[in-house]
């Protein structure tokens, strides 16, 4: 007998070390990173870089699948019932906490079913409407709203900052519109340049070829300053003073990821972040390095001011 349970804990040991030394090679073959929205718009784009970014920093590919529907809801699932070992790792904008909050029977629990890695970046929003609509500034649109009942807005996800930062000019400026949701950003954005709908809030970046293009205008951008990239876009606080709203994108996994491999992988994101950083300042992105203890207090505040937006407004998921 006691030969017996010497054995399980020699075995247990080596299970133990044989643990530890997948770790300490991790990556050893290629990750996963599930994104779940259509390929095209700002999460997609961010999400191929810094992927292509962790691939030449560590010598294994760093592979995007975008398994796009539900709301985000079933590439988020795909992540929840993978192995725990950083080799399924989900890419996502600020939506991912905000959905659950607008469904009656929520599929996962953010903070219980996934373990955050990195914050990676707050994405300031442009408010574009459709180039022919006959308004050139924030007080104009609110104005025409008013005598133009039913304004179309595309939502790129139920409940995303989009869906939020629209639902906040209606509360502080009294914005009259309609929500049209979407499956992701980039058909909302060939509906609102082709006239099928009037206005879109979303990430700069997302907007900013076709605003250079002249196919659509931005009034206006939800930062508290101007952008040095649109010095001659005002802000919406400008109009509405206070009025701030953005997106953000982090990485996470499943839950219970070894604590070495996240410190890895936190520390990764952190490096390609400084490669990244000119380019994307240049965009209009804010990329935001730090440690996973500073993503996890942002992710809880964050939480708590959109779920508070989310209930008075009663933005549910119909």
């Amino acid at each position: 007998m006691k030969m017996k349970f010497m054995l399980h804990v020699a075995f247990a040991a080596l299970a133990g070390l044989g643990g530890f030394a997948a770790q300490a090679k991790y990556p050893d073959h290629p990750v996963r990173v599930i994104i779940p929205f259509p390929p095209g718009g700002t999460l997609d784009l961010l999400g191929r870089e810094l992927a292509q970014k962790l691939g030449q920093q560590t010598g294994q590919s760093f592979i995007i699948e975008n398994r796009a529907g539900g709301n985000g809801v079933i590439g988020a699932d795909v992540v929840t019932q993978s192995k725990p070992d950083g080799y399924t790792l989900l890419f996502n904008a600020s939506t991912f906490i905000t959905a659950p909050m607008t469904m009656k029977s929520p599929p996962y629990n953010v903070q219980k079913n996934f373990t955050p890695i990195a914050m990676v970046a707050k994405a300031p929003l442009a408010v574009s409407v459709n180039k022919n609509l006959p308004v050139t500034d924030i007080a104009g649109l609110l104005a025409y709203s008013k005598s133009h009942p039913g304004m179309t807005f595309a939502v790129g996800s139920i409940g995303s900052a989009g869906h939020l930062g629209t639902e906040l000019l209606k509360r502080e400026g009294g914005l009259n519109y309609m929500v049209v949701p979407y499956k992701g950003t980039a058909p909302a954005f060939q509906d609102l340049i082709g006239g099928q709908i009037d206005g879109f809030i979303d990430p700069v970046l997302g907007a900013l070829e076709s605003y250079k293009s002249g196919l659509l205008k931005i009034l206006a951008v939800t930062s508290d300053k101007r952008l040095p990239n649109l010095p001659e876009v005002p802000t919406v606080a400008e109009t509405l003073p206070g009025y701030q709203a953005y997106s953000w994108y982090g990485l996470w996994g499943p839950a219970d990821v070894p604590a070495a491999v996240v410190a890895k992988l936190n520390a990764q994101v952190n490096t390609a972040l400084a490669a990244l950083e000119p380019k994307y300042a240049a965009l209009g992105l804010l990329l935001t390095p730090g440690s996973v203890a500073d993503f996890v207090k942002f992710q809880r505040e964050d939480m708590a001011r959109s779920r508070k937006l989310i209930e008075e407004g009663h933005i549910r998921v119909q």
